[in-house]
């Protein structure tokens, strides 16, 4: 018994391996039995031998009616799935033995119906291309074949010869992804042994955006498989399952039916509707990529979240790769999602989370002072703020306005390793989010679990530990909703092939601080774009909470920092008092610009203006 997985580059084709095997059947045996009987009887009987030959041939003959009866009915009505299949063109096979990959498709929030539905685009999807492949022992002009192909399809006339040329070769496959123009100029020529099929191939329409947020359908092991991002990640239920057709092969390879023959349907994979929209994308995209441009940058990030529901409206990298082609990718690391996948220092944009866990405890309220000197010593260590002056009396407003970290080690020595310690893990920092996309990292922040002061003091202003864009985003949604750490999710719902829906719900993971909390930490967020190094993330008419940071970056052989590096990030929401997005940009080792405030909050300010535009926020300034 052989299990015939048809793959479609050989489904005009078999092995010609296979032997005739004969057996008699039960029934031809019992039809002998009972001729010989009857000779022996007629014998007895005093028959003459003329009778005898006409009553075995009447006998032979109703045996032979009664197989051939027997056969039809087994043909027409036990085996009917088999001859059914088998009789089917091949694109009919194929659908049968191969299911359709699930496609993704984007929303578009601004086109909702009368169901409350929004009308789809794809992001990923299927579509038919054409397979040229020749029949050698067919064909009766492989010369001429060779010439006038290598004209249409580029292919040296030398490389297409020696395939014509291979005696009693069944197949040879000429090209993949033929045009069909291509198609059309090559079934002009008309020549034999020269046949095309279709091949379902992965299409991504809108090529290169999002295309670390979707990845592609690759090969492993020649398997194809979802790499990356969401075809990775959801792989198995964008697959399906595969058919196949059980039966045995006749020495000339053609298949021949059996009586336990069966054929198996293949089960279609899954559709993924995402929580992404495709006009906030598509400008996220274009936002981020000219930021890079323009500030000279290696990379940069940007991620929009609504904060009430953990719900993902963007994701975008730069640079990217179009997933069409993207075996013609030079530097394969831009396959992996920067916004869940590169963990970094975070700089001064994490001194919101150290200000939330003291204000949370009362250890510290808005209006608490200190005095700053320009520096704290810790040991055999002297830090620093980033202008390296001392301001005097200082409020903790004014400490996140002016992004001292002095101030925020002051806060931390007030918290407490301990507390401070629980709340960067409450807020979700060390641990992956859980998000529905491949190769999310955890970050680092085993630092803090060392002894010495010199690391809570350093992971006060985000030196030290490292986080993910995707997690920075995240923390400061349960800073815009009121204290909630709520799941980040990019699939909205999973339609099955058979209509079922299954829809994700959004997730409050837990509560890190009160609504008091959230709202002082607020006001003071938005006294940092009015007054202090965010202004540049301002939108006119709108309270716009946020924080910028300038991250140093480690060097990469050794200890300390580079000195000429640094990563931009602007985290923040708007309008502050019933937000619509949460918003991180981040823009990795800009060359013309060394502070967060020149590179990263620029774009989040012409990023905020477009959403609130976009989602009709009235001003209310």
């Amino acid at each position: 018994m052989l299990i015939l997985r048809i793959n479609i580059r050989k489904i005009s084709t078999y092995s010609h391996n296979s032997h005739h095997i004969y057996h008699m059947s039960d029934d031809s045996r019992k039809f002998k039995s009972r001729a010989n009987f009857i000779v022996s009887r007629n014998q007895k009987r005093g028959l003459t031998s003329e009778d005898r030959r006409i009553n075995v041939l009447f006998y032979a003959a109703l045996a032979f009616s009664f197989l051939i009866i027997f056969r039809l009915f087994s043909l027409q009505v036990l085996e009917y799935k088999f001859y059914f299949a088998l009789a089917s063109d091949q694109h009919e096979i194929y659908q049968q033995l191969f299911p359709r990959r699930g496609e993704i498709f984007l929303q578009d929030y601004k086109s909702k119906g009368k169901d409350g539905s929004f009308d789809l685009y794809p992001l990923a999807t299927n579509k038919e291309y054409g397979l040229l492949y020749a029949v050698p022992k067919d064909m009766d002009t492989p010369s001429f074949a060779a010439k006038e192909l290598a004209k249409i399809t580029q292919i040296p006339e030398a490389e297409l010869l020696a395939k014509f040329t291979k005696k009693d070769d069944p197949y040879e496959t000429i090209r993949h992804r033929v045009s069909d123009e291509e198609v059309a100029a090559i079934e002009k020529l008309n020549l034999k042994g020269i046949e095309f099929a279709n091949e379902v191939f992965r299409y991504y329409p809108e090529k290169n955006m999002a295309s670390q947020l979707t990845g592609f359908l690759g090969f492993s092991k020649d398997k194809q498989t979802g790499q990356y991002g969401l075809e990775g990640y959801f792989d198995k239920q964008l697959s399906g399952e595969q058919g196949y057709l059980k039966s045995e092969k006749d020495p000339s390879g053609a298949l021949v039916s059996i009586y336990n023959d069966e054929v198996k349907k293949a089960n279609n994979g899954s559709d993924l509707v995402l929580t992404i929209d495709r006009t906030i994308e598509s400008v996220a995209c274009d936002k981020i990529k000219a930021g890079v441009e323009k500030y000279g940058a290696v990379s940069g990030s940007i991620v929009i979240m609504n904060p009430k529901t953990g719900a993902i409206f963007a994701m975008c990298s730069y640079p990217d790769f179009n997933p069409n082609e993207y075996s013609k990718t030079e530097d394969i690391s831009v396959f992996n999602n920067p916004a869940i996948f590169t963990a970094y220092e975070p700089g001064s944009v994490f001194k919101p989370i150290t200000m939330a866990a003291a204000l949370d405890t009362d250890k510290v309220n808005p209006d608490t002072t200190y005095i700053d000197e320009g520096f704290v010593k810790i040991g055999k260590y002297t830090i620093k703020n980033s202008d390296g002056l001392a301001h005097g009396e200082k409020t903790m407003t004014e400490v996140l306005e002016e992004s001292l970290n002095t101030g925020t080690i002051f806060v931390v020595r007030k918290t407490g390793n301990d507390i401070f310690n629980k709340y960067v893990k409450n807020f979700g920092f060390g641990k992956p989010t859980g998000i529905e996309l491949d190769t999310e990292v955890p970050g680092g922040i085993s630092s803090l679990e060392k002894n010495g002061e010199i690391y809570s003091a350093t992971a006060s202003f985000g030196q030290g530990i490292t986080v993910t864009p995707i997690q920075l985003v995240t923390a400061f949604a349960a800073i815009a909703n009121g204290g909630n750490l709520v799941k980040p999710y990019i699939v909205s719902e999973i339609r099955g092939p058979d209509g079922t829906k299954i829809d994700t719900k959004p997730k409050i993971i837990r509560r890190i601080i009160s609504e008091r909390t959230a709202s002082l930490l607020s006001g003071m967020l938005v006294s940092v774009v009015e007054k202090g190094h965010g202004k540049k993330a301002g939108v006119s008419g709108y309270y716009v909470a946020g924080k910028t940071g300038t991250a140093q970056v480690p060097k990469a052989d050794g200890d300390g920092y580079e000195a000429t590096m640094s990563i931009g990030s602007f985290a923040g929401f708007a309008p502050v008092q019933d937000p619509k997005f949460v918003m991180l940009v981040k823009i990795d080792r800009p060359a013309n610009v060394q502070w967060a405030e020149s590179s990263a909050a620029p774009i989040f300010g012409e990023m905020a203006k477009f959403l609130l535009d976009y989602f009709q926020v009235a001003p209310h300034r």
